[in-house]
């Protein structure tokens, strides 16, 4: 496991890594192997008893216990120029301290952004809901990709970052994008994406890297409240206002992707649980809130 930038007394028994997405190339079985057998790697799951349970806070509102940054071109637990910070009780993404030439990790002036950052925390989950509140503030900053433009993401079922190259830009994940508008033109926003990772979509194997969902636009500096629902590596749901706007099952690696290939043992691509982090890709973002409920896997004995 990965250590964190300040420990904190843990109160729950929890572990280590989510990860979700379907491959449009491999067939799954229903043990999760590939009809073929990919290229194995070295696992990096950590195993944990999951109990379902109250709402948890990941954020406590005061600091970065328990969260831990990986950085684009920095070793891990490396806060390069205090990107994640908390400011005010909100946990924040911000390049106040950055001068032009730390955009980008040639270090020139003028040379675009490529210094994509991660914010990982310290448990693993399979079955949960999560919620967040969240909302993008101020400018982009210059050389930041269009794409990039009020965006930033929950990375889920996500691979253990200490794993991770220096220079990679995304963790294996499925990816809950989020977006702002511009103020007049429609954004959808809790769209998917899929870095090292695929999903099934409709009944079929979805390889494109992303795909919309069918919310409203949420312009300006308002706060939205997003909620997922993660089931193992049976399904999620993105929901906004009670409201599902996208729906996908059977998250999987993609092995034809450079960073999933080593993560993938005896063939088995689905993706059963992972890390959870958000982003730091060039527009500043406020979360007010990051919280958990732990939900009963099929089969679980309940109370």
């Amino acid at each position: 496991m990965f250590k964190t930038l300040v420990s904190r007394p843990l109160c729950l028994s929890l572990a280590l890594f989510v990860a979700v997405t379907a491959n449009p190339l491999v067939a799954v079985g229903d043990d999760g192997s590939a009809a073929t057998s990919p290229t194995s790697g070295q696992a990096v799951a950590v195993a944990s008893d999951d109990a379902e349970g109250d709402w948890i806070s990941l954020f406590n509102g005061k600091d970065l216990t328990g969260w831990t940054p990986k950085i684009r071109g920095h070793e891990l637990g490396v806060n390069f120029k205090d990107t994640f910070r908390v400011r005010d009780g909100l946990l924040v993404v911000s390049y106040d301290d950055y001068d032009s030439a730390d955009l980008n990790m040639a270090g020139k002036e003028n040379g675009g952004f490529d210094r994509f950052g991660h914010l990982f925390y310290q448990d693993s989950y399979s079955h949960y809901l999560l919620r967040v509140e969240y909302r993008f503030v101020g400018e982009q900053v210059p050389g930041g990709p269009g794409w990039a433009y009020r965006n930033n993401g929950l990375m889920l079922h996500g691979q253990d970052p200490a794993g991770m190259k220096k220079d990679q830009d995304f963790p294996v994940s499925i990816e809950v994008q989020l977006l702002g508008g511009n103020g007049k033109d429609p954004r959808s926003t809790l769209n998917l994406c899929t870095p090292g990772t695929n999903v099934v979509l409709a009944g079929n194997l979805f390889q494109p890297h992303c795909t919309s969902s069918n919310s409203d636009t949420y312009h300006d500096a308002q706060w939205v409240t997003a909620e997922i629902e993660v089931r193992g590596s049976q399904s999620v749901r993105h929901q906004l206002a009670g409201k599902t706007v996208l729906e996908y099952s059977q998250p999987q690696y993609d092995p034809r992707s450079p960073d999933a290939k080593p993560l993938i043992v005896d063939g088995k691509l689905l993706l059963e649980r992972g890390t959870i982090s958000i982003q730091s890709e060039s527009h500043p973002t406020e979360f007010r809130k990051i919280e958990l409920k732990v939900l009963d896997a099929p089969g679980s004995e309940t109370e």
